[in-house]
């Protein structure tokens, strides 16, 4: 219950910005009107997209506004808020469980442009499944780029955990062959593999990330087999983009979305539920090595409109 609460708090202070991008902005047109017409759900739609809900979901999002002020018959305006709020809370937490929970042994392949916050993203990963109590293992997939092994070995070191790594240009498959193994023969309950940020070269990647899955598929069936997608919620709706070129060449099973404490487009969140249908995670909320939260749609839909309580 202690670390639900936490992540309530911490939500809900990191989306200062985007409650104000969204809500600021969706109480400031229905300030401007006194009775509701098409030109409301216009302005309200607008709104919504400039608050990087994505022009398909706040389409989606306003039709689903206007049938129900049509059946409830409402003709008050302040109600709007009301409505919009239970419509978007309820894309974000269809068909979601409370908690994503998974089965033991587990490996989480990591996948991601550079710069999205991948490398971080696993060094707190390690931190949040140690805090468990679990054994973490790590594996330096992305061999195309020294820097990224080294980046990684200073999380493996802060975390006191042990990585799996070979020399710079070698087959990222053979690296997550070994940590298979090694997982194995450690009886690692995480084993966390890192891989190469890149999508000019969409075919190569494609190839890449198939060979590794084939390696864990067949080295390791009896293990929980999970995709991660890491994007960076500042960037808005190039992270919705990445996403939809990621799932054309990886089947995701799960976002991770950093830097959602410093950003003013956490409805991004809302459209990658909404039009990708893939379930966000984990959070980044903060820069602390704690700050890896395991997402809840409940509490985010609850921490951007207000409500606190049950």
């Amino acid at each position: 219950m202690t670390e639900k609460i936490g992540f309530f708090q911490k939500i809900k202070n990191g989306l200062a910005k985007t409650r104000q991008n969204i809500i600021g902005n969706v109480e400031n047109v229905l300030a401007a009107f006194t009775k509701i017409d098409d030109d409301l759900f216009e302005e309200l739609e607008e709104a919504l997209i400039m608050a990087d809900v994505g022009v398909t979901t706040s389409g989606k999002i306003i039709t689903l506004v206007k049938n129900r002020v049509k059946h409830e018959r409402v003709t008050d305006v302040s109600e709007i808020k009301t409505i919009l709020a239970g419509e978007i809370t309820k894309i974000l937490t269809e068909g979601e469980p409370e908690a994503f929970n998974h089965p033991y042994p587990a490996v989480f392949l990591i996948i991601g442009v550079n710069g999205a916050g991948k490398t971080t993203s696993i060094g707190k990963l390690t931190s949040f499944y140690k805090s468990k109590g679990k054994k973490v293992l790590l594996a330096a997939g992305d061999t195309f780029r020294a820097a990224a092994i080294d980046q990684l070995e200073v999380w493996a070191k802060r975390n006191a955990v042990e990585m799996i790594k070979h020399a710079e240009n070698s087959d990222p498959a053979a690296v997550v062959f070994d940590a298979v193994n090694a997982a194995k023969a450690r009886a690692a309950d995480v084993l966390i593999c890192d891989t190469a940020g890149r999508l000019h070269n969409k075919k190569n990647l494609m190839e890449e990330l198939k060979k590794i899955n084939r390696v864990i598929e067949r080295e390791y069936p009896e293990a929980c087999f999970e995709v991660f997608l890491v994007l960076d919620a500042t960037t808005g709706q190039n992270a919705l983009r990445q996403a939809q070129l990621f799932k054309e060449t990886a089947n995701i099973t799960g976002i991770i979305l950093t830097k959602l404490d410093s950003t003013a487009k956490g409805g991004i969140v809302i459209a990658v539920k909404d039009e990708l249908g893939i379930p966000v995670r984990f959070v980044g909320v903060g820069e602390g090595l704690d700050d890896m939260r395991e997402f809840s749609a409940a509490d985010f839909a609850k921490a951007l409109f207000f409500e606190e309580g049950n």
